[in-house]
């Protein structure tokens, strides 16, 4: 009998996985239509944007897995620059070291351009044909579900501080009751302005044409200069020139065997390469006998996942402008020197000190309770009948900068995971792209099956995906028992969101792990956080397999959220 809250949906043709139901449907739709998996991603992410607000938007992020069925994978950055004239020193200078709210934050967005680039590179359809359920659900509303109430109620005091954010998130000086329609009229004039200019161009140049018109609409032409007005007149740095040379880059994306499976991710511009050393370090280390979720194995885990966060801290950044040593990092001798130092009957009291460089100076414990949380973030995946593969992690919240007036979204304020210091790793440089927590991940098994997984939670992001696919993967759960088995994560590292809150020795366990591992823990040197039996801090890991030899496709979410998988 199964044990989870939901079924393991699978189908013949193809599936979806998303971060909101509406989203799926969405995806679903378009592969229904004749579209493949490329289609239907963008569409779903799309929505998600829409649908979700407060942690997704459509002017954020969007970091992009793409795998063709002839097994060719492409990785689409969808994570902008910071502006080229801010001065480099600006918040070391003006802000005393710290991150202000407001447009300062802002780098250039990048999610319009990575769906394009999608669909130019890989997809089927025209903007206009994936963009009609986001302009659907932004100009007639959607009904507003528990997790977003909840979200705008809890920064209520942020939303009011900013008037057009107010004026969508706050109407009458309050949120939204749960099941009211959220309407987004502006959002739905800009998104509709883009698949207008798409429609347009391609009726006399066909689908390229088509596409490169909506993006010119974005970064060239009236939405560009609006997004200038405002920027200019807040303070900001957001230039013509940084819009109109935009592109995001399409770079080599990281692979690593593990026990014959091939497990994919982003490149080190994001936190995507420590899933791998954190998986690669687990069978280092040695965890085979271990039970699931027993004190031991949970040890384990938490020590890894502090070591390879570590090194995040030490080394990840741009590659672009910064040599980071993947190579070394997920190589022998470092996976070998770092799992000897972790000692099974003992928790390392703070983060690892550095081996390959001399780290990041003194960390400091944070003087507030708990992290300063930012629930932003969703996720998609998508495989269509031919086999292939998309994996996406739309994100940026909308609390902490404005929403430009009369467009209805936020340029993305993700300048807040660079450190203002120049000097650190992944520190303020114009030109140069913050480190991004967003990061879709692809596994492909050693019998052949195909599986995008991903999911948001910050920090707790690979976290997360690292439990889900060794439950997965060496316990033997299916997918969805693998995404709802309870969950740790620990906190024993530097935030990626500015203040930068760091808890040396905390570990978050979910209640439904029995007292008396938690006690177990506690004895070996763990800060335990007592979470609540589910909880969204945990994550919401989304996926979807593919099984060659049968056709199938088998789709799986997590109830964390309001994510849902539909198959067909």
């Amino acid at each position: 009998m199964s044990t989870t809250t939901r079924p393991l949906v699978s189908g013949p043709r193809h599936a979806v996985s998303a971060g909101h139901y509406l989203a799926t449907g969405a995806g679903l739709a378009i592969l229904e239509a004749g579209g493949n998996a490329i289609d239907a991603g963008v569409a779903a992410g799309l929505v998600l944007g829409v649908v979700q607000p407060d942690i997704v938007n459509f002017g954020g992020v969007a970091p992009i897995l793409i795998r063709r069925a002839d097994g060719r994978v492409e990785s689409i950055a969808g994570l902008g620059h910071w502006p080229m004239s801010l001065p480099r020193d600006i918040f070391m200078r003006e802000h005393g070291g710290k991150m202000p709210r407001g447009v300062l934050r802002t780098v250039v967005p990048a999610a319009p351009d990575a769906w394009i680039t999608a669909l130019q590179r890989h997809g089927t359809m025209g903007f206009a044909d994936v963009a009609g359920a986001a302009i659907r659900f932004a100009e007639e509303g959607f009904p507003v579900y528990p997790m977003f109430a909840e979200s705008i109620a809890s920064h209520a005091k942020d939303y009011a501080g900013f008037p057009t954010n107010a004026a969508i998130f706050l109407p009458g000086g309050k949120p939204h009751a749960v099941g009211e329609l959220f309407v987004q009229k502006d959002l739905a004039a800009t998104i509709r302005h883009m698949a207008d200019e798409d429609r347009r161009a391609a009726a006399k140049g066909g689908r390229e044409a088509g596409l490169q018109a909506a993006h010119d609409a974005f970064y060239k032409g009236e939405i560009a200069q609006r997004i200038v007005a405002f920027m200019k007149e807040q303070g900001g740095y957001l230039s013509a020139s940084d819009l109109a040379g935009f592109r995001s880059r399409i770079e080599p994306a990281v692979t690593r065997g593990w026990r014959g499976h091939q497990v994919t991710t982003s490149g080190p511009w994001c936190q995507g390469p420590a899933l791998l050393e954190a998986l690669l370090l687990m069978e280092k280390a040695g965890f085979d006998g271990m039970a699931h979720n027993s004190p031991d194995y949970l040890h384990l885990l938490a020590e890894c996942l502090k070591v390879a966060m570590a090194d995040r801290e030490y080394h990840f950044g741009d590659p672009a402008f910064r040599d980071v040593p993947l190579e070394a990092l997920l190589g022998e001798d470092h996976l070998a020197a770092r799992a000897a130092a972790i000692d099974p009957e003992r928790a390392h009291p703070g983060m690892p000190g550095p081996r390959l460089n001399d780290g990041t100076g003194k960390h400091e414990r944070s003087e507030r309770l708990v992290a300063a949380i930012e629930p932003d973030t969703s996720y998609v995946a998508v495989v269509d009948r031919e086999g292939n593969a998309f994996s996406a992690t739309p994100s940026d919240g909308t609390w902490n900068v404005p929403v430009i007036p009369g467009l209805g979204f936020v340029a993305s304020p993700r300048g807040t995971q660079s450190r203002p210091d120049p000097a650190h790793p992944c520190g303020v440089r114009p030109g140069a792209r913050p480190r991004l927590t967003p990061n879709p991940a692809l596994v492909v098994t050693r019998e052949g099956a195909v599986i995008p997984l991903g999911t948001p939670g910050g920090d707790v992001q690979i976290q997360a995906m690292l439990q889900v696919i060794l439950n997965h993967l060496h316990f033997g759960m299916d997918l969805q028992e693998a995404v709802e088995a309870p969950r740790v994560a620990t906190y024993s590292f530097p935030s990626s969101f500015a203040p930068y809150d760091y808890f040396p020795g905390r570990l978050a366990v979910e209640g439904r792990i029995p007292a008396a591992t938690r006690d177990a823990l506690r004895a070996l040197g763990h800060e335990i956080q007592d979470w609540p039996e589910w909880t969204w801090l945990a994550g919401s890991v989304e996926a979807v397999r593919y099984d060659p030899a049968t056709g199938v496709k088998m789709g799986a979410a997590d109830p964390r959220r309001p994510a849902y998988a539909m198959a067909m």
